[in-house]
């Protein structure tokens, strides 16, 4: 009997309508941007608090510069996703290594500014980069039935 159903379950066709505009990976970013905005204030007044205007400068320098790496990752995953699994494994490799170079480049273009203050920039970047990230997974799907967040259970 539960073989029965197991091969009827495996045999069953199932459509999901995913539209362009509904791709997961920009779902995903779009919820981690959600959530990292209200965080950002925090985070700039710690560093205000801490390190005075420039801290707090450099702090939201740091937090624009992970937000925008974020969109940047899911918009060319959401790209490579239109052409099969190897151009999304190149993709994500390639794609990680051009993103770390752009925050390399944005960093050298602003190291030497009067308002950087490079302890609140480097620890807003990482915090903030895995903060989103560990916070996100409470978040995330992980199953094809719901293929970018869990849904939402009535009366929470």
């Amino acid at each position: 009997m539960a073989a029965d159903v197991g091969a009827a379950a495996m045999n069953e066709r199932v459509d999901v309508d995913v539209d362009a505009d509904q791709a997961p990976e920009r779902i995903i970013a779009l919820d981690m941007l959600r959530r990292g905005i209200p965080v950002a204030p925090v985070l700039v007044g710690v560093s205000a608090l801490i390190w005075g205007r420039d801290g707090a400068l450099s702090a939201g320098f740091g937090i624009a510069l992970v937000l925008v790496n974020l969109l940047v990752s899911a918009a060319s995953m959401s790209f490579a996703g239109r052409y099969g699994p190897t151009t999304v494994m190149a993709t994500a490799l390639g794609g990680f290594a051009v993103r770390m170079l752009f925050i390399v480049l944005a960093l050298a273009a602003v190291r030497h500014q009067a308002w950087v203050a490079e302890i609140p920039l480097g620890l807003t970047i990482v915090l903030t980069h895995l903060g989103l990230l560990i916070w996100e997974t409470r978040y995330v799907s992980a199953s094809l039935a719901y293929p970018a967040l869990k849904p939402r259970r009535s009366g929470i």
